[in-house]
């Protein structure tokens, strides 16, 4: 699977390069809830990112900018344990912008590249994704790109609790 030659982006299955390198990026506070090895170490979360489920998002020079994943490693455990994504009509999307290239409007592009994949490769009749809520940011994206707020919950994470929305983007089919 990767994205056609006409695309801004090339999507492909991870490889373990780019799962080091991921692994490894640092987003700056209140962001920092999405770096990785936050409560494991970094040999799970490579095995995690090379499971099948997360694709590396490359610009034409071959620089790594990004990754989306699909399906139950795109859920948050909050909502797993409140049964919010038993919706078997829908797929879930995760994804991650390098760090630095963050806030900088490039989301909507690289969004919608995801999105696009997601319609070529997967049967899903909707999207749905999961936003952490006080990243206002990364949620007006999502509703500029069609997602709607259908729900929010509490995900504890060790001593933690963070509010997230649950968002969908119907009608793919």
């Amino acid at each position: 699977m990767s994205s056609g030659p006409n695309s801004l982006y090339e999507i492909r299955l991870m490889d373990e390069p780019a799962a080091r390198e991921i692994v490894n990026w640092k987003y700056e506070p209140p962001y920092d809830l999405y770096n990785m090895m936050y409560e494991s170490d970094e040999i799970e979360d490579i095995a995690e990112l090379m499971d099948g489920s997360y694709f590396s998002v490359r610009t034409a020079d071959g620089g790594l900018i990004g990754f989306f994943c699909y399906g139950r490693n795109a859920q948050v455990g909050g909502g797993v344990e409140q049964g919010l994504y038993l919706n078997g009509t829908a797929l879930d999307i995760g994804l991650g912008l390098r760090p630095d290239l963050t806030g900088r409007g490039k989301g909507l592009d690289f969004l919608q590249a995801g999105m696009k994949f997601a319609q070529q490769n997967y049967a899903a009749e909707e999207l749905r994704l999961s936003v952490a809520a006080f990243n206002l940011r990364a949620a007006a994206l999502y509703r500029k790109a069609g997602f709607q707020p259908v729900q929010s919950f509490i995900n504890r994470y060790g001593d933690n609790e963070t509010e997230f929305i649950l968002m969908v983007k119907p009608g793919l089919s």
